[in-house]
């Protein structure tokens, strides 16, 4: 980290602001969410409690990095060639279109849950094939492969981030780079040929993907989305949460939602074909629920059965 600092001090920012919130922001609440496990090569924690991000803008690819300084300002420094883009973007990147004073608990242990992670907003990148890739990665399989089988790919097939970003951090590649890897490729990378087949759709229409969240409602990109072949409601919730900075997008199908929930608000596990119903009082914030929940401690029910298998799809 010391190196880091030393870097930072000699590569001043290309654009810089401090943004003071008149409402709590906590940038970790907020942002934890656009990682995708402890190595992701585009989301970077370091120990001084900053955040280190790579995207790539409209104006051209960015590195930033997000500070939480006293009284809840939040300080962001980006490099390369959408930095003012990236600094443009910071309120909204935090969840400033969210709306969490609407949220109606109904339930002791959310008007806890709620109290606690005071701060905590549904982040909105705007960027979607910047969550759509993972979320296909993540199809089905343990998180912990699924981010390897991201590290990997973006560390082989991904740009050197602008500016003095920490070892290893990465650009995403290019939705034309996605579309050109090697089936062999994705393969070594853990990811059988259905996710790959999956991924490589999604970024052939990346352009119009991107275009729809710019100008279109949120159904509409919902729409385009689950039209293609593999891609589902599951997938398109992990978009809308973090692209759209949709608090309603709602991961049904998720392998942890019917028991999270029905554990922490009816004391059993909901079977996951009653989880929408039991979830529709508090639309338009049912995604808020279950990221609340997921951020209570003794909300999941202990664990009894055994954690979903592990699949090594390299070796097969």
């Amino acid at each position: 980290m010391t190196s880091v600092v030393a870097e930072l001090r000699e590569q001043q920012p290309d654009a810089v602001t401090v943004w003071r919130p008149d409402y709590p922001v906590s940038l970790r609440l907020t942002v934890s969410t656009l990682g995708h496990g402890g190595y992701d090569p585009c989301h970077r924690w370091q120990r001084d409690g900053s955040l280190w991000r790579t995207s790539r803008l409209d104006s051209g690819p960015v590195s930033y990095r997000l500070e939480q300084l006293a009284r809840g300002a939040i300080r962001a420094e980006a490099w390369g060639a959408g930095a003012a883009e990236l600094i443009a973007s910071v309120p909204t990147l935090l969840g400033a279109d969210d709306d969490p004073d609407s949220f109606q608990p109904r339930a002791e242990v959310l008007r806890q849950a709620h109290r606690r992670a005071v701060g905590m907003r549904i982040p909105k990148t705007g960027r979607v094939l910047e969550s759509l890739i993972p979320a296909v990665l993540e199809q089905k399989v343990i998180g912990l492969d699924a981010f390897a089988a991201w590290q990997r790919l973006v560390t082989r097939y991904g740009e050197p981030a602008p500016g003095p970003v920490p070892t290893d951090m990465k650009l995403a590649p290019t939705a034309a780079v996605w579309r050109r890897i090697p089936s062999w490729e994705w393969h070594r990378a853990g990811v059988e040929d259905k996710r790959a087949s999956t991924a490589v759709r999604c970024a052939m229409h990346a352009v119009k993907f991107e275009h729809a969240a710019a100008t279109e409602p949120r159904e509409e990109l919902y729409r385009r989305l689950m039209v293609l072949p593999g891609v589902g409601r599951w997938t398109a919730a992990e978009v809308g949460h973090r692209a759209l900075g949709d608090a309603d997008a709602v991961p049904i199908g998720d392998y942890h939602l019917g028991s999270v929930v029905g554990w922490a608000l009816t004391g059993s596990v909901l079977p996951d074909e009653e989880v929408e119903e039991f979830l529709e009082p508090w639309r338009p914030h049912r995604y808020r629920v279950f990221r609340l929940l997921e951020l209570t401690p003794g909300a999941a029910p202990p664990r009894r059965a055994p954690r979903m298998t592990r699949r090594d799809f390299r070796r097969i």
